[in-house]
């Protein structure tokens, strides 16, 4: 049931997302999901700036009432799940962009300002890393 993958700064695509509030699959019958987690690649294998980010996919991550969603962890980071996005190659590089930022992070914390726009309004939850909680 779990297949391992390398540790580090990992997006965690959700590959079976619905593809918006309204539809479970686009016009080719494709899961917003998937398109999300194909242009997460394309974007990440298409500029060497996101070579420290891995992206990976696996289905379900259990937010269904926010599509397309991703989990972003790295160890010893605070992990965040992000959802509602356009399964896009635009918000693929918003998410990409965030993750390079959130790794370059000693803890996972990003401040606002620099936040791409492409990812405000889009968290949905933050969890501590195993032993350990925020103050």
């Amino acid at each position: 049931m779990l297949k391992p993958v390398e540790d580090g700064v990992a997006v965690v695509a959700c590959s079976t997302c619905r593809h918006s509030a309204d539809a479970r699959d686009d016009a080719e019958g494709q899961r917003g999901g998937a398109r999300l987690a194909s242009a997460l690649k394309a974007v990440q294998a298409s500029d060497p700036a996101y070579a420290n980010v891995a992206v990976q996919e696996m289905p379900c991550l259990f937010a269904c009432q926010d599509f397309c969603t991703i989990h972003l962890r790295a160890p010893a980071k605070v992990g965040y799940v992000l959802g509602r996005f356009e399964p896009t190659e635009d918000a693929a590089r918003a998410i990409l962009d965030y993750a390079r930022l959130y790794g370059e992070s000693a803890f996972g914390q990003v401040p606002f300002k620099q936040w791409p726009q492409g990812v405000k309004g889009h968290f949905i939850t933050r969890t501590p890393p195993a032993g350990f909680v925020v103050e």
